[in-house]
């Protein structure tokens, strides 16, 4: 059982006045933590519970968060207060009323989304490491988005597949996808703001039906690989793209560096959910290989037969 009494005790602190819930109401849907609001009949607060060794991630959040707010370009939950309380850790942020009746500005989502990009540091990543759902995300920085992306994404992903045990034919296409990597990041993209995890589940609408993200994995990186993931698993619709296009044009080739960028997310759904998502980490593995050209088909597998 959570203690909900020392959590609302430290969103009064943060607040700096009495907060007394009056009722607390658990949210459904989440994967990685538990979630609950808090509310005292005037004001509600969103309350993220996980165990206590996890406080780092939240934190974390809490800090990606903060740098999307810092932009004042696309609105996200206000974080407020994190810590543990008994056995848990917690993050408590703004609780903002979801629109009920259908309106989205989705017009609005894509300009401000190519603003919070506009964001920009010297070099990729970040100044910590975070998590993608539960999974670390490696963020040293890096000038060569090329090389950031091959170590800190791919190969960290196919490293931590090769560990649960995902050999073979996934590690054979891995390794020449990374030798090839290169030659798909053929752009000179700026170190952008990004999201890092914007799936159709981390973007809602307020009851303005203004556009609101959560749950960010934040770094610095090329933004088309938070284009890449809101085409995904859907929910954005032809006009965010288009009023996004229309703010900040995308490079020529970003439809292959999509699926390359993809991958990474693939990967870690095979990681955190299971080889329901192998079939398709290989899907794109072989449709990116065949775009290189003249790569090597027969590999000696781990079983020693080629494929």
């Amino acid at each position: 059982m959570s203690d909900l009494g020392a959590i609302a005790s430290q969103i009064a602190i943060a607040c700096g006045s009495a907060f007394i819930p009056a009722h607390s109401r658990a949210i459904g849907g989440g994967c990685i933590n538990r979630a609950v609001t808090l509310s005292d009949g005037i004001r509600s607060f969103f309350v993220k519970i996980n165990d206590a060794d996890r406080l780092e991630m939240f934190e974390a959040e809490a800090a990606g968060l903060a740098e999307i707010a810092a932009t004042k370009s696309i609105r996200v939950p206000l974080p407020l207060c994190t810590g543990t309380a008994g056995s848990e850790a917690y993050l408590a942020m703004e609780y903002f009323e979801r629109d009920g009746h259908g309106r989205r500005d989705e017009e609005k989502a894509g300009r401000q989304l190519a603003d919070m990009h506009r964001a920009t540091r010297d070099a990729f990543g970040w100044d910590r490491d975070n998590t993608i759902g539960s999974t670390p995300q490696l963020n040293g920085f890096d000038p060569d988005w090329g090389r950031f992306w091959q170590e800190k994404r791919l190969g960290f992903q196919l490293d931590l597949a090769a560990r649960k045990g995902y050999g073979g034919r996934l590690q054979d296409r891995g390794r020449l996808l990374l030798e090839g990597c290169d030659a798909f990041i053929d752009h000179a993209p700026q170190p952008s703001l990004l999201h890092g995890d914007l799936w159709g589940g981390n973007i809602g609408y307020a009851k303005d039906g203004q556009p609101v993200i959560y749950d960010p994995a934040v770094y610095f990186g090329d933004r088309e690989a938070d284009l890449a993931m809101t085409e995904l698993f859907g929910n954005f619709g032809i006009a965010f793209y288009a009023s996004y296009r229309e703010a900040w044009p995308l490079d020529p080739g970003y439809e292959t560096r999509r699926d390359l960028y993809n991958l990474y997310h693939i990967l870690n759904h095979l990681i955190l959910f299971g080889s329901g998502y192998l079939g398709q980490a290989l899907d794109i593995m072989e449709r990116l290989l065949a775009q290189l050209g003249g790569y090597p088909t027969l590999l000696p597998s781990s079983s020693g037969r080629c494929r």
